[in-house]
């Protein structure tokens, strides 16, 4: 019987493969590894301040410049400030130590301590509390809390022609990502870039850095125009109310005279990359003998978050004008014929206005009430304690409705017992609280390990506790609950959660020749240490990180092993 023409045709099918087979050859051996590349002569570490997780997935496929040449490489879109107090200086304080805050003793913006004399007993995160001159409000501005030393630290220690050079709008990402050995260390303040009080500062570099602070400085004494809104943005351009006025149809123009609206805009971050690139030429930054660092934290995205929330048109036009900054920071290191390697993370991330959530019918989201003030506080808890109020100063200190709460060094140890006792009980049986924990209770917990997507609360807690620092009870709010009372001014929206939407960052390494790829799982800004470290050839002891180090290259070179120096 003949068989029909396609039926024949699919035996030859089948039966092709077999015939091949038997004649192939042996497969042959794997193409090796490329070889290892040296250590880059420039790290260059940038913080995107309050750049959320969120925005990076929502705004990713519209990039074409800076952002865009980091999606090439290394991604890890799932990075976590692993720890609870998700504010501007324990996030900067993770990114180069390898550390978490309970480690770099950077507990949040701002703490108590109640042995000082000063009134209030408040300290800032990066402020000289020896100098009679410092204040919280006005710092004299130091890295002296940071208890930990950062990469540039760590480098200059092995070789002293190392340069470690910081640049930020906020004084506290460059305290945190300098560290304590800083080359070059500027920050914007009221109209100017400046540096630490005594600081020794190149002749070349000073001219650099006051041509910076004029150009800046002429923009807002004159004013400028709104901001042109990208075409895809103009979606995000509606207005919504918010308190006394509106939020969600901002174009940054620059009032004459108003230093916020510069400094709250991108120009902000223009005029940072600006003078971290005029650094980089200036010092010859990648271009010695030793591995340099340069650290950058742009920080109009928080200011933006901060005054408009995350989700508007304001925002779209920021990160797409921090796009273009980028794309010229790296095309200027190009420029300079400089090897480096890049990454880029955020020291924390952010939640959007209520309002505007709630007219996306999602009813999580509300403004704290009045309930967790000190004011109110106070009398609850010594009702419920029965203990008598201190004669001399409060009972309570706090930044704020959540957080840290410490208790008046003026009780005696079974009063104080009693005060923490009723505190947390009070704490807990709020509707806007989702737990509160003793100091006892954080130390005696272990450091978390593991996938910092699963850390309990009490491990997210633990991750920024420090004895001799933190509160004697920690107040977690509820998810979607906005620490910002209804009525407040300057602030739409901000952060401080132990929730993911404001633990979860973005992770972004680049350097010429590696292998770009995407790895979807959980990661932690205390990863970025240890990777780089491998980077440069860096050793350092083990148990020194609470990270570890990551494949920068898609498992192309092995990136974890220590390269030539």
């Amino acid at each position: 019987m003949r068989l029909p023409l396609a039926l024949c045709a699919a035996s030859l099918a089948f039966a092709a493969p077999v015939a091949a087979q038997d004649a192939a050859p042996p497969p042959s051996a794997e193409a090796p590894q490329p070889a290892p590349l040296p250590a880059p002569k420039l790290v260059l570490a940038i913080s995107v301040d309050q750049f959320s997780a969120d925005l990076f997935a929502e705004y990713r496929q519209h990039w074409t410049g800076g952002f865009a040449r980091l999606l090439s490489g290394a991604v890890f879109p799932s990075g976590f400030q692993s720890h609870a107090a998700t504010e501007t200086c324990p996030g900067h304080s993770t990114i180069l130590t390898g550390a978490r805050p309970s480690r770099t003793g950077i507990v949040a913006n701002n703490w108590f301590d109640l042995s000082l004399a000063r009134p209030g007993k408040q300290v800032y995160c990066s402020e000289d509390v020896t100098d009679p001159a410092s204040s919280p409000k006005d710092p004299v501005v130091t890295p002296n809390f940071l208890k930990v030393p950062t990469l540039g630290d760590r480098l200059k220690v092995v070789d002293k022609r190392t340069r470690n050079v910081a640049v930020s709008a906020k004084d506290r990402a460059v305290m945190m990502m300098g560290g304590h050995a800083t080359d070059a260390a500027f920050w914007w303040k009221k109209d100017g870039f400046v540096t630490l009080k005594g600081a020794r500062v190149d002749k070349v570099v000073a001219a650099d850095v006051a041509a910076a602070s004029k150009a800046a400085a002429d923009t807002i004494a004159a004013g400028a125009p709104e901001v042109p809104v990208p075409d895809w943005c103009r979606g995000k351009d509606r207005a919504f109310p918010i308190g006394g006025g509106t939020i969600g149809t901002g174009h940054f123009a620059v009032r004459p005279g108003k230093d916020g609206d510069f400094r709250a805009s991108p120009r902000m971050d223009a005029a940072t990359g600006a003078l971290a690139l005029k650094l980089a030429d200036d010092l010859k930054l990648g271009r010695g003998k030793a591995t340099d660092v340069l650290s950058v934290s742009f920080s109009a995205t928080d200011y933006v978050g901060h005054g408009n929330g995350t989700e508007g048109v304001e925002m779209c036009i920021q990160l797409m004008a921090l796009d273009q900054t980028l794309g010229t920071l790296f095309a200027g290191l190009d420029a300079q014929g400089i090897d480096y390697v890049a990454v880029l993370t955020a020291d924390h991330g952010g939640y959007d206005a209520p309002e505007r959530l709630d007219q996306q019918a999602y009813p999580q989201a509300v403004r704290i009430d009045g309930t967790m003030s000190l004011d109110a506080l106070t009398p609850l808890v010594l009702a419920k304690s029965g203990v008598a109020a201190p004669a001399d100063g409060p009972l309570l200190y706090a930044d704020g409705p959540f957080g840290d709460f410490y208790v008046s060094k003026a009780l005696s140890g079974e009063d104080k017992d009693k005060v923490v006792a009723a505190l947390v009980a009070v704490a807990k049986a709020n509707p806007q609280v989702e737990t509160a924990f003793t100091a006892a209770e954080l130390a005696v917990t272990p450091s978390p390990t593991g996938s910092p997507q699963d850390f309990t609360l009490i491990q997210r807690a633990r991750a920024s506790f420090d004895p001799m620092r933190s509160g004697d009870v920690v107040i977690l709010l509820k998810r979607g609950i906005m620490p910002i009372p209804k009525g407040t001014t300057g602030y739409a929206a901000t952060h401080g959660s132990p929730w993911d939407y404001d633990r979860r960052v973005p992770i972004l390494f680049w350097r010429k020749g590696y292998a770009g790829f995407e790895q979807p799982h959980p990661v932690e800004t205390v990863d970025i240490a240890p990777s780089l470290a491998a980077v440069v050839g860096l050793k350092v002891p083990a148990g020194q990180f609470d990270g570890r180090c990551l494949d920068l290259d898609g498992g192309a070179r092995d990136t974890c092993a220590t390269p030539t120096r």
